[in-house]
């Protein structure tokens, strides 16, 4: 959680009251952020007292006093939710996009506030603000940079490129020298502030920036800004630029600076425009979005979860306090449908309406309830019974129980196990930190093998197994994906012991209640068989099978696994020098 130093008195005159520090630690705690520590005692002379407040992490609104102000005075009932609007509303200034950029940093917004009254601790919150989202929703500025400008001082329209190092020359930010940007690099290397922003960009071949119609440079995202065009207590209209390599980040970040410091200008809370031009993405879009995003929320699960018995009006009525606006829906019985402002990007799904239902009602005025049901005794999922079930059996028949990761290689899920990626199964990291962790495992084989492999030079043969938990791609689903529980098992040794393996299989369906069907064609019975699978180049050709298992009595089997001697191109993968066979299946399948 990051913790914001606000200006005490700052703070009570924007509140309309002053509080004790007792008084503004209980509100604090009322909306769910947390008073850290109130300076008052150890300023000395003239240094003003500050209050430090941490604040969730995902309140992008209230990284500075101006949205903790803002946020406080709705939750109190002082003020209303401000209304943005743009002007005018077809953009007179336009951002172009160049096509070199996607190399480095494809996306880009920006926005321009007017007539704006800056002194000197309006500027101080306006730079601090910039650098909080840098260090928290921009990730150090791998993911999105934020750059400021004077307007008077560039001229539009705009361009964001790419370019050479040793063709970009510009005075940076508080330098007098002309410098190329490989000059910069050297510079800045020993910098405490910019030398750790470096390595995002200093091996590319192009390095990314902002140009005015002049070809001025307005700055190199994500390292620093012009001097040209740096931000004074004289400004009046400011530039603000913003680029990345996440758009949805993007467009969060220009719309949390416009949305604080639009305040400042002339007309509160009015923002300029600017056109976006992308042709190479063919797309061409206004920054900022200022409309609000509509969700809806279903009335009986916010009093379900809550313990109350609201209408939806009521409800409306809690959530104006946390800066959302909702109104019952007239098509759609139990539908409140909630108008999300930009400052609230934190609102993904109802259950965070649900919470900010709660905070509005008043956490410690809700009524303590016991839970509705039968029995309020803890059992185990049918699932975990059966995997235990899997691991009694295995462990009765000499095999070891082993625990690996979830996370492995995208070669280690595919290529490894000679399969190919048609992109519909694995669940993969957007940004790994190490090619070891690269997608979230579709079987339980990469696992056991690197086992293995760690281990060897042990005697054999090395009988090993895991119940664990594979996960799939579903885009049917919420979430996009789902989590299976399956068994695996690995016989290694001098020779494949393929019988081994078979009979294993053989001891957990026994266990499981579930015969062998030599005749699966005329013997409709449940059970389960074995047949060849010519497909699966996991095996060695005509040593690999499909496990079939039939539900019900009468039905058709289905494909619930497979079983054979991994090929050798498999072991020499993962660098294992001998033979192996192994037999995975779905646990599920026998809830």
């Amino acid at each position: 959680m990051p913790t914001i130093g606000v200006d005490k008195a700052d703070l009570f005159e924007l509140l309309g009251k002053e509080y004790t520090t007792e008084e503004f630690d209980e509100l604090c705690f009322d909306f769910g952020i947390e008073l850290d520590e109130d300076t008052t005692e150890e300023c000395q002379g003239d240094e003003r007292p500050q209050l430090k407040i941490e604040i969730p992490a995902n309140r992008y609104d209230m990284l500075c006093i101006e949205g903790i102000a803002q946020a406080l005075n709705e939750f109190l009932g002082n003020t209303k939710p401000p209304v943005y609007t743009l002007k005018p509303s077809t953009p007179e200034v336009t951002l172009t996009i160049k096509e070199s950029t996607a190399q480095v940093r494809p996306y880009a917004a920006g926005a321009i506030l007017r007539n704006v009254k800056f002194d000197q601790r309006r500027y101080d919150s306006f730079i601090a603000l910039q650098d909080k989202l840098h260090s928290n929703l921009c990730r150090n500025r791998t993911l999105v940079a934020v750059g400021t400008h004077d307007l008077d001082t560039l001229t539009p329209p705009f361009t964001y490129e790419a370019l050479k190092p040793t063709d970009i020359k510009f005075a940076p930010l508080n330098q007098s020298k002309v410098m190329d940007a490989s000059e910069m690099m050297e510079f800045y290397e020993h910098d405490k502030h910019l030398g750790r922003y470096l390595h995002i960009i200093k091996d590319l071949p192009v390095y990314p920036v902002i140009l005015d119609s002049k070809r001025t440079v307005g700055s190199m995202p994500p390292i620093i800004n012009s001097d040209h065009s740096k931000i004074t207590l004289n400004t009046r209209n400011v530039f603000i630029d913003v680029t990345g390599t996440d758009k949805t980040k993007t467009e969060i970040v220009v719309n949390q600076i416009v949305a604080m410091f639009s305040r400042y200008c002339e007309t509160p809370f009015e923002i300029e425009p600017v056109k976006v031009i992308s042709e190479h993405n063919e797309e061409t879009r206004v920054v900022p979005n200022i409309e609000p995003r509509v969700a809806p929320a279903e009335i009986s699960y916010i009093n379900s979860c809550l313990g109350l018995e609201y209408s939806g009006e009521e409800i409306a009525d809690l959530l104006k306090k946390m800066s959302l606006s909702a109104e019952p829906s007239t098509s759609e019985k139990d539908i409140l449908n909630v108008k999300i402002p930009i400052t609230r990007p934190d609102i993904l799904h109802q259950c965070d309406i649900m919470e900010d239902a709660a905070i509005g009602y008043g956490y410690n005025n809700l009524k303590k309830t016991k839970p509705k049901g039968d029995s309020l005794v803890a059992a185990p999922l049918p699932i975990n019974k059966v995997a235990d079930i899997l691991r009694y059996a295995s462990a009765q028949s000499g095999y070891l129980e082993v625990l690996p990761l979830t996370l492995c290689s995208h070669d280690e899920n595919f290529k490894f196990l000679r399969v190919e990626d048609d992109g519909t199964t694995a669940v993969k990291l957007e940004n790994p930190k190490t090619i070891e962790y690269q997608v979230v495992r579709t079987s339980l084989l990469p696992g056991i093998l690197k086992t293995i492999k760690e281990n060897r030079k042990h005697s054999l043969p090395i009988k090993v197994f895991e119940a664990g938990d594979i996960v799939l791609k579903d885009p049917k689903l919420e979430r996009g994906a789902f989590n299976q529980r399956n068994w695996c098992a690995i016989y290694t040794g001098k020779n494949s012991g393929f019988e081994y393996v078979q009979g294993l299989l053989g001891k957990i369906m026994q266990t499981l209640r579930t015969p062998w069907l030599e005749n699966p064609e005329s013997d409709t019975r449940r059970g389960y068989w074995i047949e060849e699978d010519e497909k699966n180049t996991t095996y060695f050709p005509g040593r690999g099978g499909s496990v079939i298992f039939r539900v019900q009595e009468g039905e058709e089997g289905k494909r619930i696994g497979s079983i054979g001697t991994l090929h050798p191109e498999v072991m020499s993968s993962f660098e294992i020098p001998y033979a192996a066979s192994a037999v995975e299946i779905n646990a599920e399948v026998f809830l």
